[in-house]
């Protein structure tokens, strides 16, 4: 029988604690989770693919704004056709992960995701556009917010729904811990993913179709929770299922159209095959405190072989390469803390560094200080600063009250600092979709409401251009109403690079003015790590 408790009170369940609720997930509507639509499979996309193509063009745009840089790497070629994929790695940065696979993987995917994604006001009605199917957590089980039976048939049916997508040849992501959260490292892992990718290659093994495969993912993030950070995808080799694994009971069983569990050893075995290589994807330390001395050990070690770490990509190998040489790699969790003098002395430089909002970037060549600015950047930050005051008022209008949105809702959010820029990410997704067409029209209106002030600017009388007759009237004034959207893109665009110019002068000032003991004190510890 299982025990119900409080959304408040600690739970402990198979020695881990299991997670409070936000007030979202709470909110488990039962008719509305039954009621989402099942993906289909005899066409291109699981969903609607006119309102899949949409969404995910617009994540495209709003990710380019969002991220500073993108980088991706493949261990192997990704294919579009042959088997399904079911794409599982650590999960840190909310809504955030799921769309970098889906970005930049070929396939589409059929997706599955916590409950409350389908029930949300403006997003569940995407996600149920794109067939999202809702997952039952343990923690709203155990915390009452549904009954087993609720919760088995939910999952049962999403997680079938999932299954027989991946067998015919869409991608999944799933993730094993089954949960967003704030370690440094990967917690216990949960068996949802190894369960669906089995019932997969069990139907595929039924009808004849190419086996799936389990795809280890790297998602890193320089600082998850900062608009503008840099992001890296690293997808790794894919892990085989083979026919022979899959017992024939289990092929007979979900050949017949209905959920049936997987054996618990064939489950746990395929679990343990993938967390031998999944956490070396990951940060995979102790803290962040120890993540962020073995970052700068990388950029002190890249100092003196003189190969600076030009990319956050550059930085994530060096970073692996020199914690794998204070300690073998282990797939243990949670890993054990690094020790020796040097790992020491780098966490003390660090912490002074991240005091300041510094990092390892903001060495000197020699790695034995602080840099100073370059003033050969200044001419190319003045000039975007010009084009951002000129497209100022298109920024204000149509992002002000995004960027507003986006800050109050990441930064009050009750579901962990991990939430942060998922809700800065639909601020400005449904932002786009809601604000611009209005402030578009507001924009048109006001160019005929002062029409004289406009054409005293522009040295002629703007109106010319709409022509005598009606019918080009309506057809030019669309056009211009139209030609806003990409205005107000463009917009953001010079917004988000005199953001970078900020947050570089910043850094810059705090290097210039940092205290001199302080900086004797780093300057010290980077001698020491210089010479050991």
């Amino acid at each position: 029988m299982t025990k119900i408790v409080t959304s408040d009170e600690e739970l402990v369940h198979n020695g881990e604690t299991l997670p409070i609720l936000s007030s979202s997930a709470k909110n488990m509507r039962m008719d509305k989770l039954l009621a989402t639509p099942l993906p289909t499979y005899d066409s291109s996309i699981p969903g609607s693919y006119f309102w899949t193509k949409v969404a995910f063009w617009m994540c495209r745009r709003v990710a380019a704004i969002q991220f500073r840089t993108t980088s991706t790497t493949r261990e192997a070629p990704l294919e579009k056709g042959g088997g399904g994929s079911m794409c599982c790695a650590w999960h840190t940065n909310g809504l955030m992960d799921p769309l970098g696979v889906f970005l930049h993987h070929p396939k589409e995917f059929v997706v599955g995701g916590r409950h409350d994604l389908v029930t949300r006001p403006l997003l569940g009605w995407w996600t149920r556009k794109l067939a999202v199917q809702p997952v039952v957590r343990k923690a709203e089980l155990l915390r009452g917010g549904c009954t087993e039976e609720e919760a088995q048939h939910i999952n049962g049916r999403s997680l079938l729904a999932l299954a027989s997508g991946i067998t015919h040849g869409f991608g999944c992501v799933l993730f094993p811990e089954g949960t967003s959260h704030d370690n440094s490292h990967m917690i216990r892992f949960r068996t949802g993913p190894f369960r669906t990718v089995l019932a997969a290659a069990a139907l595929a093994k039924a009808n004849e179709l190419p086996m799936p495969t389990l795809l280890p993912v790297g998602l890193h993030y320089r600082r998850r929770e900062y608009f503008r950070t840099d992001k890296y995808i690293e997808f790794g080799e894919p892990l085989p299922l083979s026919e022979e694994d899959i017992p024939d009971e289990l092929v007979e069983a979900v050949a017949k159209g209905s959920w049936v569990e997987p054996p618990a050893e064939i489950v746990f075995a395929v679990r343990d095959k993938l967390q031998e290589k999944l956490p070396s994807f990951t940060a995979h330390t102790d803290s962040w405190e120890e993540h962020r001395a073995v970052h700068l050990l990388a950029h002190v070690d890249a100092r003196i072989n003189d190969v600076p770490l030009k990319t956050w990509q550059d930085e994530v190998h060096a970073a692996r390469a020199v914690k794998h040489k204070i300690s073998p790699p282990s797939n243990v969790l949670p890993p054990a803390p690094l020790e020796g003098e040097r790992i020491a002395d780098a966490t003390s430089a660090a912490n002074i560094l991240e005091s300041h909002g510094l990092d390892g970037r903001d060495l000197n060549r020699a790695g034995n200080g602080l840099r100073r600015a370059n003033p050969i950047y200044l001419l190319p930050a003045l000039l975007r600063t010009i084009l951002f005051l000129t497209f100022l008022p298109f920024s204000v209008t149509s992002l002000g009250l995004q960027v507003a949105l986006g800050r109050l809702l990441g930064d009050s959010t009750d579901e962990g600092q991990d939430a942060r820029t998922s809700y800065q990410f639909l601020a400005a997704f449904f932002g786009s979709l809601l604000i611009w067409p209005v402030v578009a029209a507001l924009w048109l209106g006001a160019g005929f409401i002062f029409h004289e002030t406009l054409s005293s600017l522009l040295g002629f009388d703007w109106r010319i251009a709409l022509g005598d007759s009606g019918v080009l009237r309506v057809s030019v004034a669309t056009l211009a109403y139209l030609g806003l959207f990409p205005v107000f893109w463009f917009s953001g665009k010079t917004f988000s690079w005199t953001w970078d110019d900020y947050v570089d002068t910043r850094k810059a000032w705090r290097r210039r003015w940092m205290k001199n003991e302080e900086q004797q004190n780093l300057n010290h510890l980077l001698k020491k790590l210089l010479e050991s």
